[in-house]
């Protein structure tokens, strides 16, 4: 079997270290620059509590056309810089193979299966990811998992380990489990679900707040920071996104709490991502995280205040980066 790691950053890096080191799969890695070039030298490496593991890939590129097709891509770059990919994910795919959409914040198959179908369009704006990934070619994916890239081929494994898999449709398929399975074979506590996006949005409860704020503040701990005032933004952060998860027919209300999940969330276990983001002055992933619930809100006429704000703020950082990396 055919394995691509499309995105080797930190969740990526840690997926494709375990099929790696579990050697059932011909492992191969989308990747690029001084990460690339560490895991063509040396290999790919996690560290662990238990040890480092790892190993290198049968190939390593950041030309994914140079790879034969694959049966199953697990695609784990940022949600926002996906739809760029579309057509060289859509040709790496074998015709029976599927793809492992991996990411943070509202996925752009959201509405597969449901009575309004079509694309996102903050997150999906061109639709290229919907006209090119039918639901008979996708399944959604969600990470409880700190990882850090500490340096170039080098993933830091800190705290969870759980990844639910779903069918965008709803439906508790085979597929889903045989994926589950073979990663659950490398060590990754994978489990097939009914209704992926209930997973999306809790996990999206534990971003929503903590993410943007400690890329805003430059805290590990975003709004559980011991600054006034930031805990009471958190807190009506995740409210607001429970209600826009509710109008969507997902309500999460009456099993989370805002400000114990803000303090359960995985900034505990080190930086969040967005924050490893803004210090490395990578792009963020605003719309993921803010936009779409702001997108989804005005749809539904469910008001997000707080979260316009902050997804103002999150913008003109974003901005601020583009161009320092475009000069």
């Amino acid at each position: 079997m055919r394995v691509c790691v499309y995105g080797a950053g930190a969740i990526g890096g840690h997926v494709a270290a375990r099929f790696v080191a579990d050697g059932k799969a011909e492992v191969s890695v989308v990747a690029r620059g001084a990460h690339l070039a560490a895991i063509r030298e040396h290999g790919i490496a996690l560290e662990t509590r238990e040890g480092t593991i790892g190993g290198r890939p049968a190939a390593a590129t950041d030309d994914p056309s140079t790879l034969p097709p694959q049966d199953i891509v697990f695609v784990t770059l940022k949600a926002s810089s996906t739809p760029a990919h579309a057509d060289l994910l859509a040709r790496l795919i074998a015709p029976s193979g599927i793809a492992v959409f991996i990411a943070n914040g509202i996925p752009w198959w959201w509405r597969h299966g449901l009575p309004n179908p079509g694309p996102l369009m903050p997150v999906d704006p061109d639709g290229a990811l919907w006209t090119r990934f039918g639901s008979s070619r996708a399944l959604g994916g969600v990470v409880y998992s700190g990882n850090e890239v500490v340096r170039p081929g080098v993933i830091l494994h800190r705290g969870s380990n759980r990844w639910p898999l779903g069918e965008p449709d709803g439906s508790l398929s085979e597929r889903a489990r045989a994926v589950a399975g073979l990663m659950a074979s490398a060590g990754m506590a994978a489990e097939a679900v009914a209704d992926i996006r209930h997973q999306v949005l809790r996990k999206l409860m534990r971003n929503v707040a903590g993410n943007p704020i400690s890329a805003l503040t430059r805290h590990k701990d975003g709004p559980s920071a011991p600054a006034d005032g930031l805990l009471a933004v958190g807190r009506a952060m995740v409210r607001e996104a429970l209600a826009v998860g509710a109008a969507q027919g997902v309500d999460l209300r009456s099993e989370i709490e805002p400000e114990a999940i803000i303090v359960a969330g995985e900034v505990s276990s080190g930086p969040s991502s967005t924050l490893q983001d803004a210090l490395a002055e990578r792009p963020l992933e605003v719309e993921p995280l803010l936009g779409q619930l702001q997108a989804f809100g005005r749809e539904t006429g469910v008001p997000t205040p707080t979260i316009d704000i902050v997804a103002a703020l999150m913008r003109g950082l974003d901005l601020a980066i583009r161009q320092k990396r475009g000069a």
